[in-house]
């Protein structure tokens, strides 16, 4: 399946294609925290924009039809304190090709870019909810450790309440 997508960085004109990715993921319960009529085109620009600026915005592409079928960013908040730090990581992989290594070679990638190009950037921060029990072994396994607990922060499908995890990846 991978031999069949690539792996590059993305531009302002994959903001439409990208758009209706995350429509896609976020009608899944449970993947993103966004509901799907909650994924706007302003959404959208603006983190690819702040990404492709600041950070690193990376996108997975299927040959034939050419679709982007996954996507992952990062960027910096633009203060000097924080010049070492990237965060507000978002990983999106469309539900009929998730569980191919798409989402591994998205991160993969992006760390590899971190180490290579980017000696200036120490740290990488992301949220998981809790319920994610998947998400949080796979974010581990790629070097992120739990930093801390936002106590009832997201609102559950049921009406409750669950904590969204903090982690941290650190360049060793």
């Amino acid at each position: 399946m991978m031999d069949d997508i690539i792996i590059r960085r993305s531009f302002i004109n994959d903001i439409p294609a990208i758009e209706e990715l995350y429509k896609h993921v976020a009608a899944v319960e449970g993947t993103l925290a966004r509901k799907a009529f909650e994924i706007s085109h302003d959404y959208i620009e603006y983190f690819v924009s702040k990404s492709i600026t600041y950070g690193i915005e990376l996108v997975a592409v299927t040959n034939n039809p050419v679709q982007i079928v996954g996507e992952i960013h990062c960027y910096g908040n633009g203060l000097t304190t924080f010049a070492h730090v990237l965060g507000d990581l978002t990983i999106a992989v469309h539900p009929a090709y998730q569980g191919k290594g798409i989402g591994k070679t998205l991160f993969n990638e992006l760390l590899n870019d971190v180490k290579a190009n980017r000696p200036d950037i120490l740290r990488i921060e992301l949220l998981a909810r809790e319920s994610n029990e998947r998400a949080l072994r796979f974010y581990e396994s790629l070097g992120f450790k739990q930093e801390g607990r936002l106590v009832e922060r997201i609102r559950s499908v049921n009406g409750g309440f669950e904590d969204d995890i903090f982690m941290a990846w650190h360049r060793r």
